[in-house]
């Protein structure tokens, strides 16, 4: 049977955890997550593993990035199941704050990104949310100090801001990105997914289906824009409301004409019923 990782649920508690796993000079690694982890979230703990001797967990459902018309409250909790997973994984510590602990009365200072947050993305959908990452990622890497942290590239504008702000800030935290870890018919995991009806999770792998082929089409030499219009049209009659479907510089998250101005990333995000799904890939 495993052995359940320390579990810290107050600051005094994790500075004391951290001061321990650090204090053999042993490099960290932190994988923030929201819980309701699958096989995804444990290939992000499987890299920070082979990125360092000591592994950091955080699970804290981060109210600030979700607006008031979207789901923090029904969003998944599987405690004991998370629990179960990474002690299977031999995570030296699971950090699981409350919102109180993480906003305690009279917060008052945010983080607010520019750059990739400001592409025109996710953040033209949701403009709440990067600022809500940002500094509730700011705070998990001043409370655990890891050297490397760990994000799925499923999220990829966050990951990109995510990085600019560790960089910006020089906060001493290498942020890693680990690939996209997706089901056997290509729909990326996420917690996100148990939204879907029978139905439409049978549609869903679709999303990933037409950007491989506009992907394939762009490579081959068709033009990025009746490409995109290609994939998004095909994206819409599968029955998805589209939000964006685009090929943006796959570092800064800019515009781009032609792939001459790679490297390159196909973005997508679409409501399928009441289920939100996004996804990427190179191109």
């Amino acid at each position: 049977m495993s052995r359940s990782p320390m579990v810290v649920r107050t600051v005094p508690a994790l500075r004391r955890a951290v001061e321990a796993l650090r204090g053999r000079k042993a490099a960290t690694a932190l994988v923030p997550t929201m819980g309701a982890l699958h096989d995804g979230h444990v290939s992000l703990v499987r890299l920070a593993r082979r990125r360092a001797q000591r592994v950091i967990v955080s699970i804290f459902v981060n109210p600030t990035q979700f607006a008031p018309s979207e789901d923090f409250g029904s969003y998944p909790r599987t405690w004991k199941a998370d629990v179960a997973k990474l002690a299977a994984e031999k995570v030296d510590l699971i950090w699981h704050p409350d919102v109180k602990t993480m906003y305690p009365d009279g917060f008052a200072t945010r983080i607010v990104p520019e750059g990739p947050a400001t592409a025109g993305l996710e953040d033209r959908f949701r403009p709440h949310f990067f600022g809500g990452v940002a500094t509730v990622v700011g705070k998990l890497f001043t409370q655990c100090r890891p050297d490397f942290a760990i994000f799925g590239e499923k999220d990829f504008q966050q990951l990109r801001v995510v990085a600019q702000m560790a960089r910006d800030l020089d906060l001493g935290v290498k942020v890693i990105g680990s690939r996209t870890v997706r089901e056997r018919d290509g729909l990326a995991m996420s917690s996100r997914n148990v939204y879907l009806s029978p139905e439409e999770r049978r549609a869903a792998p679709e999303l990933y289906r037409v950007m491989k082929e506009a992907a394939r089409r762009i490579r081959a030499g068709e033009e990025i824009k009746p490409a995109v219009a290609g994939g998004a049209e095909l994206i819409e009659q599968a029955g998805f409301k589209l939000d964006y479907l685009e090929v943006r510089h796959a570092e800064t998250l800019t515009p781009i004409a032609s792939i001459k101005d790679g490297p390159l990333r196909m973005l997508v995000a679409a409501r399928l019923g009441t289920t939100r799904l996004i996804d990427n890939i190179a191109v």
